[in-house]
Formats: structure tokens, C-alpha cells, sequence
């Protein structure tokens, strides 16, 4: 049976025991919507209260995925939830207001949490930085461009934990950036920094990319992170003959 999203809302706003819609995807996001776009819909039930509902958890057409998840289960998403509920769209809310809460604090890390997550990424983006760099130098270019390739995701999920944010799924990543830039950084030039390295693995740019992070982890106080990779670290920094163009 092939179950329409406007049919289902109306069903679930009929069920006491939903205290919530949720839309996410595609749907969520202005001008990402196309013909293939599907209703990517949380269904929140109120903790400890029966509904037929539950039993559609996991749902899935051409035309609507359904998760239907209890009130405590929404107040703790999976990381890789963490996105896709910061920039829901809430279509229900009969929880006080706290559904509409939750969505709104999902998008913003927690202090102690963003500094534990930020130096981890760090020393794994310098890590792959440095495997890169030296595999070029060692005459393996294949190896230097996987590994280059392998740092853009531990750049950017980097840089979003910097400024405390979940890093947006790959489809999302420009649209967040024209919408909401990360501090200190110029969205198309980091763009199209990260689309060179991903698509060359060329060492310059990367070695340029580093020098700019390297600058914004010290002053994020992150330090000690970098300063552990001693002399290996004039590896991953710019040469004094490399050209200048840098993202802005």
C-alpha cells in the first residue's frame, strides 16, 4: 500500500497521541526541492502512549520516508541525524514547544563537546594532510591524492565544529555555506579550494588550505593539537615559493 504524504499528515494530526511533525530533506531546504523529491517525515509520538503509527516506523515509497520515534528518543539524535533535524521544518508541534526547541538546539554544539570534537578532527585532518604531502613527495602520487581527498571531510566537519555547528550532508554543503558562511572563510573559495584538492591532490593547495586552518586552530585554542606534530608540520605548511592564490 503506497501511502500519501498530505493523507498521512492529516491522519497523523488526528492521533493524540503525536506530538509532533517533523519535515526534513530536501523539502526543508528552499530551492532543493526537484521532480525526484521525496517528504522525508519524523513522526514524534508522546513517551509511553500507544499508536498504530509506530508500526510505519521505517516506511519508505518513492514519495515519503517515515521515522516514527518517541519524544525521548528525538531528544537524543544520532550524530548523523544532527543536520537534517537542525534545518527541519516543524509542521506539528503539541509538546509545549518543546519539539520546536529540540530542532532549534540540535543545530548548535555544546561548548565541551565542539572543543573535543574540533581538536580530534584536527589532528585527523593533519594527518591525512601529512600522509598526502609525503606520499607525493615519496614518488606515490595515487596514494597522496586518496589521502588528499580523505582530508576534505575531516576539513570540513572540522570547520563546522569550530563554529559549534553539525556539518551538512555533501547535497547541503553549498546551499548552508551561501546561507550561512562559516566566520572567517569565503564560501566559494573554500569551495572551490576543496573541489581542487578533491579533484587533483595536488600539494600547494593543500599546503596553502593547512597554513589558513593551522591559523584558525591556534586562535580556536587548539594549540597543543598542532604543536604535537613538531617538525612535521613545515611538511604540511606552504613552501616560500608557492603562489599565493588561497581560499578568502
Amino acid at each position: 500500500m503506497t501511502i500519501e504524504f498530505t493523507a498521512f499528515v492529516a491522519e497523523a494530526k488526528a492521533d493524540p497521541a503525536v506530538v509532533g511533525l517533523v519535515l526534513k530533506g530536501s523539502r526543508a531546504h528552499d530551492g532543493m526541492t526537484t521532480r525526484h523529491s521525496d517528504h522525508d517525515l519524523y513522526v514524534i509520538l508522546a513517551d509511553d502512549v500507544r499508536s498504530e503509527l509506530a508500526a510505519l516506523d521505517g516506511y519508505r515509497s518513492a514519495r515519503l520516508d517515515l521515522v516514527v520515534t518517541t519524544l525521548e528518543r528525538f531528544r537524543r539524535p544520532a550524530d548523523w541525524e544532527r543536520y537534517a533535524i537542525a534545518r527541519s521544518r516543524v509542521l506539528v508541534d503539541r509538546s509545549d514547544g518543546e519539539v520546536t526547541r529540540i530542532v532549534a538546539a540540535t543545530g548548535r554544539l555544546g561548548a565541551d563537546e565542539a572543543r573535543r570534537s574540533a581538536a580530534a578532527l584536527l589532528d585527523a585532518y593533519a594527518n591525512a594532510v601529512y600522509r598526502s604531502v609525503k606520499n607525493h613527495r615519496d614518488g606515490n602520487p595515487l596514494a597522496g591524492h586518496l589521502d588528499a581527498a580523505a582530508s576534505a571531510g575531516f576539513l570540513l566537519d572540522l570547520l563546522f565544529a569550530l563554529d559549534r555547528r553539525p556539518r551538512p550532508y555533501n547535497k547541503y554543503l553549498a546551499w548552508e555555506l551561501d546561507r550561512f558562511p562559516l566566520p572567517g572563510w569565503e564560501s566559494t573559495g573554500l569551495l572551490d579550494t576543496v573541489a581542487r584538492i578533491t579533484a587533483t591532490g595536488d600539494v600547494a593547495p593543500q599546503q596553502r588550505l593547512f597554513a589558513r586552518v593551522e591559523a584558525a586552530a591556534r586562535a580556536a585554542s587548539h594549540a597543543a593539537v598542532l604543536d604535537a606534530w613538531g617538525e612535521d608540520l613545515e611538511l604540511m605548511r606552504p613552501r616560500p615559493d608557492s603562489p599565493a592564490d588561497r581560499p578568502r
